[in-house]
């Protein structure tokens, strides 16, 4: 049973509340709190200077700000909201917890008090352009449509305005789903491969973060699960309620997958061609299984004549695989958002074409291994920038089949260097793809400002 918004407010009415980090997604929940009449301290290791005005806006509404490197030295408020970037077991909020701190996020608040159905996504690769694409399919059907969680905005302080016919779909990454006590009505896992094992203790805990968005279905609960990967497909005999599965590589005798170049759908019920594979404009086998992973989600809630009218036009989410410019016969393809080697081999497998890649950014301690047999086979000339530029240069040197200069390899310290050094190499005909294979943090804030750079490059060349 979930209890409203205004139930949960009077409730903190009276109680020290903490909000761990400032930012695009804890301020909005910050100013909800403050104009309830709750008492926030909002805790944040940045200084003051660095938030150009954000904090001192949050002074003059009330809030008390607990910033710097001590931030969450000596917690004991009531309820603490934590920012998904963080552990929920660091030494300070264990014993804020052990002193009788709630912790809590704001997602799992929203799980708490969300008044309509809710349809989440999860996976290492492909989370965002399927929760694009449900999102989309449902009001291309007529839907009223919220999207949060991992993109968009936060959606508890839109709660108050959500009615029980809409529908809230959300992309969770591990981070949020590790406390979750609560799962969505419709859950679906793209895939799993390792990443973010620089936060995650090991890949065992990664996939039981990935777990909780079924785990605490019940009986009527959807979960849609990918056939083709080994650690999903196991997932099935675990899920409390319905599963359905999906395919590329083989046809279902239940669920959705390829058959005589379309998507199929079969229940047990019909089976029916979806959606024609060449009515897809997005390139890519993985955005067929995200396709497909999508009609899953959204099987008799949008027609399908809505979903081959939006497969038709649909041209993909910013910074995967974006075409930026074509120049002089070179396209240049920004998919910044490939911060894994799996997600890389997918955009590398996207082209008939051997292209130019820049790859290469934080370490997240996650095996090169299986990369460098890919780049071989698709990849005539590398340009490697970023802290992992030497792990990845040698796992391709050590593939079976490397040979020098095939592919050609260069090292460049500066990531605007890097992109000019591919621009330099390219003729006629050619693909440069930037999918680094890594995080951005050791040069950009994120994904999307090194993609942004990226393109700012691109736009310039004369």
């Amino acid at each position: 049973m979930r209890s409203t918004i205004q139930d949960y407010l009077a409730e903190l009415k009276g109680k020290r509340v903490a909000v761990i980090g400032i930012g695009v997604s804890n301020t909005p929940l910050i100013k909800m709190l403050l104009r309830a009449g709750i008492r926030v301290t909002a805790c944040d290791k940045r200084q003051k200077q660095e938030f150009g005005g954000q904090a001192e806006a949050l002074e003059s509404l009330g809030a008390e700000l607990r910033l710097g490197p001590d931030y969450l030295e000596g917690l004991d408020h009531d309820v603490i909201f934590r920012t998904p970037g963080l552990r929920p077991d660091v030494p300070q909020l264990l014993a804020a917890v052990e002193r009788g701190s709630v912790l809590t996020s704001e997602m799992e608040v929203f799980f708490q008090v969300c008044p309509c159905n809710i349809i989440a996504v999860t996976g290492s690769d492909g989370k965002t352009t399927t929760t694009t694409m449900i999102a989309e399919l449902l009001k291309a059907a007529g839907r009223n449509v919220y999207v949060g969680g991992n993109i968009g905005k936060p959606l508890l302080p839109d709660v108050d305005g959500m009615e029980a016919e809409d529908l809230a779909v959300l992309e969770l990454s591990s981070f949020q789903l590790m406390t979750m006590d609560r799962s969505p009505d419709i859950a679906v896992v793209t895939n799993l491969a390792p990443n973010h094992l620089d936060v995650h203790k090991s890949m065992s805990e990664y996939i039981a973060a990935k777990e909780n968005i079924f785990s605490h279905q019940t009986a009527e609960g959807l979960v849609v699960l990918n056939q083709d990967n080994d650690i999903t497909r196991g997932f099935a005999a675990a899920a409390p309620g319905r599963v359905v599965l999906f395919s590329r590589r083989e046809a279902l005798a239940r669920g959705v997958f390829l058959k005589d170049d379309a998507i199929w759908s079969t229940t047990d019920l019909h089976s029916r061609p979806v959606l024609p594979l060449d009515g897809i404009l997005l390139p890519g086998a993985h955005n067929v299984e995200n396709y497909m992973a999508a009609i899953a989600a959204v099987d008799g809630l949008v027609p399908d004549e809505t979903i081959r009218a939006f497969a038709g036009t649909f041209a993909g989410v910013e910074h995967r695989i974006e075409l930026v410019r074509t120049r002089n016969g070179v396209r240049y393809y920004n998919d910044s958002i490939a911060s894994s080697p799996s997600r890389t081999t997918a955009g590398l497998r996207s082209f008939r074409e051997k292209v130019i890649l820049i790859a290469g950014g934080y370490d997240k301690h996650i095996p090169f291994d299986t990369l460098g047999p890919e780049i071989i086979a698709h990849v005539k000339a590398l340009v490697l920038t970023g802290d992992t530029a030497p792990k990845i240069r040698a796992c391709v040197e050590a593939a079976p089949g490397y040979r020098p200069g095939q592919p050609s390899i260069e090292t460049c310290e500066d990531f605007t260097q890097a992109v000019l050094e591919a621009h330099k190499l390219a003729r006629p005909g050619d693909v440069v793809l930037l999918s680094p294979a890594c995080a951005s943090f050791d040069r950009f804030k994120n994904f999307m400002e090194r993609g942004a750079a990226f393109k700012k490059i691109i736009y310039e060349l004369p």
